[in-house]
């Protein structure tokens, strides 16, 4: 009859106990070599210290670890490959976990937009840039409630079906001479105000644009990590005027057009 027994050696460290033990060794060894506490490892990884002396003793006749003497040990070339192996087993299984295993089970949070009970199905929106929950499969996104949520409230949903149904939205950037060429002067502050009233945020980016927002008398709504939240907002669905002065503007249009993004500049004296 044949031996159909698996060699322990071919066996990775998640399927043999041997092989795990094996293999926290053998990363100890080369963590405190060539000086090794037998005791020391043996601490670290929760085994006794007869256990890892037998180990050891294994592990050179193996080829994995050479004695140079007593509590003198170094891992081999044989036992650095099969570290190497062990690790790059482990790494796709870690990635497998995470990617496909995990990601599955996310959960976003979206705000209820009617009264949502834990287990019910949800129709999922984009509106103002906010993920909404709606009880009920009608949307052309649906997931699943992981909490109970009032309408107004945030509730975590996972099990996401299907497409979130919205467009784009887009950055209209006024292009703000510096101050040397003219500054905050060259802008109609009537125009710029006019221009804010027909999009969904307001963001400045460089000193001089924020003066032109302070002589229009509006009050941005993002000023910090402008180049950042714009692309985020617009993602979203959102319409941002973006003022800008000339020595910030490929700061904006560079991740804009990395994530395709519609986004147009206007010379402040086209305004």
């Amino acid at each position: 009859m044949a031996n159909n027994a698996a060699d322990p050696d071919e066996l990775g460290v998640l399927q043999s106990k041997r092989n795990a033990t094996r293999y926290q060794i053998l990363v100890q060894i080369a963590e405190r070599q060539p000086a090794v506490n037998q005791q020391e490892i043996a601490d670290a990884i929760g085994i006794t210290s007869q256990a890892v002396s037998d180990y050891l003793q294994d592990l050179v006749e193996q080829g994995y670890v050479n004695k140079h003497g007593r509590g003198r040990y170094e891992v081999t070339k044989e036992g650095v490959d099969w570290l190497i192996t062990q690790t790059d087993t482990l790494r796709q299984y870690v990635d497998h976990v995470s990617e496909d295993v995990i990601g599955q089970v996310e959960i976003e949070t979206a705000l209820a937009t009617t009264d949502i009970t834990e287990g019910e199905t949800v129709s999922l929106t984009m509106r103002d840039g906010v993920l909404r929950a709606m009880a009920g499969d009608t949307g052309s996104a649906t997931a699943v409630a992981v909490t109970d949520a009032e309408p107004g409230q945030d509730v975590g949903v996972t099990n996401f079906e299907g497409v979130v149904d919205y467009e784009l939205g887009s950055v209209t950037i006024v292009s703000i001479p510096q101050v040397q060429n003219g500054g905050s002067s060259a802008a109609d502050p009537e125009r710029i105000v006019d221009l804010a009233e027909r999009h969904d945020l307001l963001a400045v980016s460089g000193v001089e644009a924020v003066a032109v927002a302070t002589a229009a008398d509006l009050d941005p709504d993002i000023r910090f990590g402008s180049p950042s939240a714009v692309r985020e907002a617009a993602a979203k669905g959102l319409d941002i005027l973006l003022l800008a002065a000339t020595d910030q503007l490929s700061a904006h249009t560079d991740p804009l057009q990395e994530q395709n993004l519609s986004y147009e500049v206007v010379d402040v004296a086209d305004t």
